[in-house]
């Protein structure tokens, strides 16, 4: 067995087990219908799918070696974490909406906003990975072969360009998003004549997990998109394998980022889990503008 190959499944199966709880969670809970928890759920969900990809190509690769399989798994991963990348875009767009538009943003305009924009992205990432399914691989002809088989070049520069332009778009709307957080801070000091530590350490803290949330991002899928572009498949497969893996720790990062840390799915999480909540413990529900 390849380590590699290991490595990748048991993440799968760990990227698998936090998301499936947290679909769970918000169709237990029928009070998670907001479109910021449909958001949160569309990511789960795409996460789940990426993680149960990484589990089939593992189980394909050593038990049914077939082409037609191997393009389906490669598909079917190509689709999820497409999706997965399209969903933490349409959450920034939302956060940045919640702020911008804080006075219109709970209208049934922002939930057909938001309904449209999964359903693009879901639409665009199920295209993405039907592609080597329809024709677009080098099973053919191996000249024309990426860093990952059996895409081709063409294949995985698209998709890196793809990821390249959403992390612009989210790097300029997060930068739009502390800019109307610290502008808020200052008009509330100076709404009490006099500007306080507490709203220096709620902006910094607000910026402060901005720029965890981005970096998280760009730090697990940036080595591979560049890889990807710059790669030779004549190269070891050790270095594909090692800008790989990271990239699918985003996706365990994301339930503890945009699920776990929300208090209302933190008790739905104890109700589905536990069967009781302490009424006495007090939970503040989070706002869609909440970082």
């Amino acid at each position: 067995l390849n380590p590699w190959d290991v490595m990748l499944c048991v993440s799968g199966t760990a990227i698998a087990c936090e998301n499936a709880l947290v679909v769970a969670i918000i169709c237990y809970s029928p009070a998670l219908r907001t479109p910021m928890f449909v958001l949160v759920g569309s990511l789960a969900t795409a996460d789940l799918l990426a993680g149960l990809g990484l589990i089939l190509n593992f189980v394909f690769q050593y038990v049914i070696r077939s082409e037609t399989v191997s393009l389906l798994t490669v598909g079917f991963l190509v689709a999820s974490f497409a999706a997965s990348v399209s969903s933490l875009l349409a959450i920034t767009v939302d956060r940045y909406l919640s702020l911008y538009n804080a006075l219109t943003y709970y209208s049934e305009r922002t939930v057909l906003c938001i309904h449209t924009m999964l359903a693009g992205a879901w639409g665009v990432s199920l295209c993405l990975g039907l592609l080597p399914v329809l024709g677009w691989n080098c099973l053919h002809d191996r000249t024309s072969c990426s860093v990952v088989r059996p895409l081709t070049k063409t294949n995985v520069t698209l998709l890196s360009a793809s990821f390249f332009l959403i992390f612009l778009i989210m790097l300029h709307l997060y930068i739009e998003i502390c800019k109307i957080v610290c502008r808020h801070a200052h008009q509330i000091a100076l709404q009490q004549h006099f500007l306080t530590a507490s709203h220096y350490v709620t902006t910094k803290k607000g910026v402060s997990t901005l720029a965890i949330i981005l970096g998280t991002f760009g730090a697990s899928w940036l080595p591979f998109a560049i890889y990807c572009v710059v790669g030779d498949p004549d190269y070891p497969s050790v270095y594909t394998y090692a800008t790989l893996l990271p990239a699918t720790y985003n996706s365990m990062i994301n339930p503890i980022i945009y699920a776990y840390r929300n208090q209302e799915i933190q008790r739905s999480m104890w109700v589905l889990l536990c069967g009781c909540f302490q009424a006495k413990v007090s939970f503040r529900s989070r706002s869609p503008s909440d970082v």
